[in-house]
């Protein structure tokens, strides 16, 4: 068996992943948290910073171009995906009912 080591300078991502730069929630509202996070991404070719399993991940361009952001898996385990009318982003619906919307900018 041949283990490889990448050996990456300090600050460097290994290609193809992700980390969370910045997280800031607002819970000002009630019934409501808004939060923003800022990731960073070292994807490979035919790759763009997306979501899947609701933290930063890289995923196929190609699904950041078309919108379609459910095919990118953004909710988490037996949440239910469904895209914005206006295709801005995607909402996930647990089965207790309650919904989590996200929209990209």
């Amino acid at each position: 068996m041949v283990i490889h080591a990448q050996f990456l300078k300090e600050g460097q991502l290994a290609a193809g992943t992700c980390e969370i730069v910045t997280l800031d929630r607002d819970s000002s509202q009630p019934r409501r948290t808004i939060a923003r996070q800022t990731a960073r991404c070292a994807c490979r070719k035919g790759q763009i910073a997306g979501t899947t399993r609701a933290r930063p991940a890289c995923v196929d361009a190609r699904i950041i171009k078309t919108k379609q952001w459910c095919d990118m898996l953004p909710c988490l385990e037996g949440e239910g995906c469904d895209l914005l009318i206006n295709r801005s982003g995607w909402t996930c619906t647990q089965p207790g009912g309650r919904i989590k919307t996200t929209t990209v900018s």
